[in-house]
């Protein structure tokens, strides 16, 4: 099927599909969007908004397959997701592969984000020790208590450009693990690993209606919000959306988890590695273009340590910009031409109010990919905190810096910042370390290590504006989010004992 275009004509692109039922199905939407390569502008395929009727048959599809997949014994669930880690990895390149042609980053970078995906399908199929409940016998005469662990229903998942493998791969596999069904929307700009990735599920064991797919914007978002079949919503992407989303899916009466916005703040102290840090720091704060919620976009210079701004600014001189694809490459393109003017435009906000341009990435010389939405890095000193370039999550290749006399000022700045994602302290000192993981009101918290995002054998845990929702992604977290506990209180009779007469009390003696 060729998709239409807004003038009624056919490009020869190949159309994404929607997964309904256990079948990848075209859509009947009269809406489409082009999947386009952020290096080239070429258009690699066509993906459509799902109508209401589509969505309402992935939803039906997902709650009459949660009859009996909440009854799949545990031990086949896992060895599902077994099979499954076992598929992405000997398709990890191609993965990697399609992930760069649609989204930008590298493709050492590309690999990464499938990676980190990878370990929380790892984690879902150790769901045996992780869904247990708990015991307690006697805990009045002859009267024992337990716990169940049991799934919620259908689950929906939204997920961001950014990370197009991660995101999905941290919400899903974890769902169906626990018993649940789903309704994925991945991101309308770069749906095509992650479609590659259900492909793979699928192939993995994963049963008709178990896990489906559809495509859109707003609508399908609201949508998802609103559908009394659906029990919980997880989502990633901004704080605008972020927030509407938690709030119209509480409202809805649904469990929902948001991860949103941040700026995250990279502490560096006078006693810190230089190179090291200055190292990990332009790695951070450049990688994936800057479009990482957990980037380091913002560093604040403690006392003496100011004095190493030129050698990071000569560090970040050295990467390399280029299409994503092409070998050696450090940094890719933004998401979209949009994306790119934004940058482009806070980066001139940032010169207006007055912050020092150490760095100027705009315009960078790309070679045969002029028509990229290419920002080099980027780098502003003497940035105050009411700067628009500082109050604004840039999410571009944007580094700002700040400086402080002394740790508790750094403590108070970043304490100050209404996000709370991820934060980093870069020092020798232990004392310093422990009074900055003491002191600072952040979730995630890095200590020599620029992005601290934990393993899944723990929770995302972002905090304050960067988060709405009592539980995290992944971990441990997540399996509470995905599951209701039921307690059951049991006493068992023999045949020929005699109870005494009846009891109007509330006791179990």
């Amino acid at each position: 099927m060729n998709a239409p275009t807004a003038s009624g004509s056919t490009l020869s692109v190949p159309t994404v599909k929607l997964l309904i039922g256990g079948e990848f199905i075209d859509s009947r939407s009269t809406q489409w969007r082009d999947v386009v390569n952020p290096a080239t502008q070429a258009v690699l395929a066509r993906v459509p908004f799902a109508t209401p009727q589509e969505l309402d048959a992935a939803v039906g599809a997902a709650q009459t397959a949660f009859k009996t997949w909440r009854k799949t014994p545990i031990g086949v669930r896992a060895r599902i997701f077994l099979k499954y880690q076992q598929l992405i990895r000997e398709n990890m390149k191609p993965l990697a592969a399609i992930l760069t042609a649609e989204q930008g980053k590298t493709l050492p970078d590309a690999e990464g984000d499938i990676f980190r995906g990878l370990e929380v399908v790892e984690h879902a199929a150790n769901i045996g020790s992780l869904q247990m409940g708990e015991l307690a016998t006697n805990v009045a005469s002859g009267v024992d208590t337990f716990t169940l662990l049991q799934p919620l229903g259908v689950c929906a998942g939204i997920t961001p450009f950014n990370f197009p493998a991660m995101i999905p791969l941290w919400m899903f596999p974890m769902a169906i693990a626990t018993g649940n069904t789903f309704v994925l929307k991945p991101s309308e700009q770069d749906p095509m690993v992650t479609m590659r990735l259900v492909e793979l599920a699928i192939e993995a064991g994963v049963p008709k209606g178990v896990l489906n797919v559809v495509h859109g914007g707003e609508a399908i978002v609201n949508g998802i919000c609103d559908h009394p079949d659906i029990k919980a919503v997880s989502f990633v992407g901004s704080t605008k959306v972020g927030t509407h989303v938690y709030r119209r899916a509480t409202l809805a009466g649904k469990r929902a988890q948001c991860m949103m916005g941040a700026k995250n703040h990279a502490v560096i102290l006078p006693d810190a590695h230089k190179e090291q840090t200055l190292s990990q720091l332009v790695g951070a704060a450049f990688g994936a273009a800057g479009q990482r919620c957990m980037a380091a976009s913002t560093a604040v210079f403690v006392g003496e340590s100011q004095k190493w701004i030129p050698d990071l600014v000569a560090k970040a001189k050295t990467l390399k910009i280029n299409a994503g694809h092409e070998g050696g490459s450090d940094l890719g393109p933004v998401i979209s031409c949009s994306a790119r003017d934004r940058v482009t435009t806070l980066i001139e906000a940032g010169l207006r109010e007055g912050a020092t341009l150490e760095l100027d990435g705009r315009n960078p010389d790309v070679g045969a990919y002029g028509k990229g939405n290419f920002v080099g890095p980027t780098i502003f000193s003497n940035v105050k905190p009411s700067m628009s370039i500082y109050e604004q999550e840039i999410f571009g290749p944007v580094l700002v810096i700040l400086s402080a006399k002394t740790l508790d000022e750094a403590i108070e700045l970043v304490n100050s910042n209404p996000n709370g994602n991820g934060t980093a302290v870069f020092t020798q000192s232990g004392a310093a370390a422990r009074k900055f993981q003491e002191d600072i009101d952040v979730g995630q918290v890095g200590i020599n290590v620029p992005i601290p995002v934990p393993v899944p054998l723990f929770s995302f845990t972002g905090s304050r504006a960067s988060k709405l929702g009592d539980l995290g992604p992944y971990g441990k977290q997540v399996i509470l989010f995905y599951t209701q506990t039921k307690t059951v209180t049991q006493r068992w009779f023999e045949d020929d004992v005699v109870t005494g007469g009846v009891n109007t009390t509330i006791s179990l003696r």
